[in-house]
């Protein structure tokens, strides 16, 4: 399984993926799960990646050589709704190609889901969610960021927290947070975490940050947000009517 979040705020886009693919407890290795295609100064798309690794790999595989190949790709389309449109015609096309043979895919899920997000200059950040159905949807301002893979640990904290006017340095912190929450509750997300921060209107060129298990500052975000959690329970008052049950 995965993680991946993706927040579009009011200063721009932050995004963050695990790295962790799980087929059994003893088939746990290592991938890179975000991907970039930029051109300094006039675009920047950021891929991440959930689901069937093979489908995944293909689809970005696809997207990277044709952006070397052929004339419409992602570094040449007018906006990031063609971009979408892209992506997901690529993955339509790898899951309608990988599914023809039905004695080697039967019980096999081939679906694949995706987070894009990005700028193209002319346009402001914008972000999508792209589904294995092929099929997409855009953040807005009531629903800022999207999550694809194991979700449901991560969600409650961003829910709480995250806004569109919320900055990028405490959209970051609440990320980590919904990382920690993630991976304490389900072994199959894990470290490291690539992490990626994109200042609206920069079009500058971009480096993901990876937060490795020794990662001073992730740790003491796990401390603290461990102990806060129960300072604030220790302090919650004890149901007035327990004793009548």
């Amino acid at each position: 399984m995965t993680y991946c979040v993706a927040m579009a705020l009011k200063d721009g886009l932050i995004f963050a993926s695990d790295s962790r693919t799980n087929a059994g407890v003893d088939h746990i290795a290592t991938f890179r799960k975000m991907h970039i295609f930029e051109m300094p100064g006039e675009r920047l798309i950021v891929l991440l990646t959930a689901g069937n690794l093979a489908t995944t790999q293909s689809v970005i595989s696809l997207l990277e050589q044709r952006a070397r190949t052929e004339l419409h790709n992602l570094l040449n389309v007018q906006t990031m709704y063609d971009a979408a449109l892209l992506v997901s015609d690529t993955i339509h096309e790898v899951i309608t190609r990988d599914s023809r043979n039905e004695a080697i895919t039967q019980g096999i899920d081939l679906t694949g889901s995706f987070i894009m997000g990005g700028q193209i200059r002319g346009e402001k950040p914008r972000l999508f969610n792209i589904y294995p159905q092929a099929n997409f949807i855009e953040s807005t301002l009531d629903t800022p960021y999207f999550q694809i893979g194991e979700s449901k640990y991560g969600k409650p904290i961003i829910d709480r927290v995250v806004h569109f006017e919320t900055p990028l340095a405490e959209a970051l912190k609440c990320t980590l947070i919904s990382f920690d929450s993630t991976i304490r509750s389900n072994l199959s997300v894990g470290l490291p975490i690539d992490i990626l921060r994109y200042q609206a209107d920069s079009f500058a060129p971009v480096r993901p940050y990876r937060i490795e298990e020794t990662n001073v500052y992730f740790n003491r975000i796990r401390e603290s947000w461990g102990q806060g959690l129960r300072n604030v329970f220790s302090q919650i008052a004890n149901a007035d009517w327990f004793d009548k049950l």
